[in-house]
């Protein structure tokens, strides 16, 4: 047998895709020395994936982890125990994942996404108008990035005049190791405690948002406590934005590298067509998704995964980013297809955590690839594809930067578009 691909440096962040076939193939559940010195098991294949992926026996409660490395906070959220933010749906089994998923999910019916559609594609536009006439953009920092930000404050019912905090918060936490040490917590404990105050304002003048049904529920004697709720509306927002950044981000970038099927998108588009975007936005996710690894689940008892005898204790990493390329499960599955039908991806992970909130990310992917596709036609990657870099990390998989550029529009005498978001 080769020898095993190294993981986790710069060169595997670039392009992962290899590392993770030679694993599928050869050590499908494979133990490695993650970057933080923890061990966990790697699961690849796609059955094995969606197995553990809903399996009871792994915990998603860091409680049950048999290495002391997590009281020094070595998994998880960096800062999220010192902030007391830890009781959250990531965190959590049933029962109360059960009731605290019951409360949150009221915000995410179909009902509540469609009335936001209009709202994101105002968003949209706007940002893109505030970079349009200069026929040049970094995608990710003036476009991918504040899109959800905007989107899930108004969600939780953040004011707009706090919204840009939120905004410097969130691209703290999202630097993963690229700013400040110690900025990461201390980012976290400043949105602890300005989640806490605006509890606090909600329980007196109540809205029609997220915040203010958690405080009814707990008023209503759902049993939720202010750390809980607090904790709920800090995930929803980590959560809720990180991985719609990247897939925009991702999904611009695989368009790019991919002329033929972008060009076809764009046709359809034109043409007032939705079902290939649909269907492309679901491949985009399956293709190059925005979460390369699902959030950390514990074994609560010996077991084994295909084979491969997993200890009590041991954390357990699904890799969603391989089990969507499993050509057990997916034909030509490095084949970029926007049409593809039989597309049961795991993007968004499966079981009683499946993504609350994919549905307004997928609402949110929609909307910023068609609007961008169609304003901006033209566009293109200013610069060589191999200098872009991918933000470190082990959950996540987004880049840095995506400079493109672009024919500008014309100037409009409307000011500033940020200033009225």
């Amino acid at each position: 047998m080769p020898p095993a691909p190294e993981l986790f440096t710069w060169e595997f962040a670039t392009d992962p895709y290899p590392a993770y076939a030679w694993l599928r193939e050869h050590s499908p559940v494979h133990r490695t020395t993650l970057p933080s010195g923890v061990e966990a098991w790697l699961v690849t294949r796609y059955a094995d994936a969606k197995q553990a992926l809903a399996d009871p026996r792994l915990s998603k409660n860091p409680a049950h982890h048999a290495e002391p490395a997590h009281a020094k906070g070595r998994t998880g959220i960096p800062g999220e125990r010192k902030a007391e933010l830890m009781t959250h749906l990531l965190n959590i089994d049933p029962p109360d994942h059960t009731r605290l998923r019951r409360l949150v999910s009221k915000a995410f019916t179909p009902r509540r996404i469609a009335e936001f559609a209009p709202r994101v594609q105002e968003l949209t536009d706007r940002l893109i108008d505030s970079f349009a006439e200069k026929g040049e953009a970094d995608l990710i920092h003036e476009f991918a990035f504040p899109l959800p930000i905007y989107v899930i404050c108004d969600l939780l019912g953040v004011p707009r005049e706090d919204q840009d905090d939120f905004r410097d918060w969130a691209g703290m936490m999202i630097r993963h190791g690229g700013g400040p040490r110690g900025g990461v917590a201390r980012s976290v404990k400043k949105m602890r405690g300005y989640l806490l105050e605006l509890i606090h304002r909600k329980r007196e003048n109540p809205g029609d948002d997220l915040i203010s049904g958690l405080i009814r529920a707990s008023d209503d004697g759902e049993h939720l406590t202010e750390n809980e709720a607090a904790a709920m509306a800090f995930i929803l927002l980590f959560a809720g934005f990180e991985t719609t950044v990247n897939l925009i981000g991702n999904g611009v970038h695989t368009l790019l590298g991919h002329p033929e099927q972008r060009e076809r998108l764009q046709r359809s588009l034109a043409a007032g067509e939705t079902e290939l975007l649909a269907t492309g936005v679901e491949e985009l996710l399956r293709y190059d998704g925005p979460v390369e690894l699902a959030t950390w689940r514990f074994a609560t008892e010996p077991l084994t995964i295909d084979g491969q005898r997993v200890a009590e204790g041991d954390p357990v990493l699904v890799v969603l980013a391989a089990a969507d390329r499993d050509p057990g499960r997916f034909d030509g599955p490095d084949t970029l297809d926007l049409s593809r039908r039989d597309n049961q991806h795991l993007g968004y992970g499966h079981g009683i955590h499946y993504c609350l909130g994919a549905p307004l990310a997928r609402l949110e992917g929609q909307a910023a690839l068609a609007t961008l596709l169609k304003r901006l036609p033209d566009l293109r990657l200013a610069g060589e594809a191999a200098d872009l870099r991918w933000r470190g990390g082990l959950i996540m998989r987004g880049l840095r930067t995506l400079p493109v550029e672009f024919t500008a529009e014309p100037a409009s005498d409307e000011g500033d578009a940020l200033s009225t978001l």
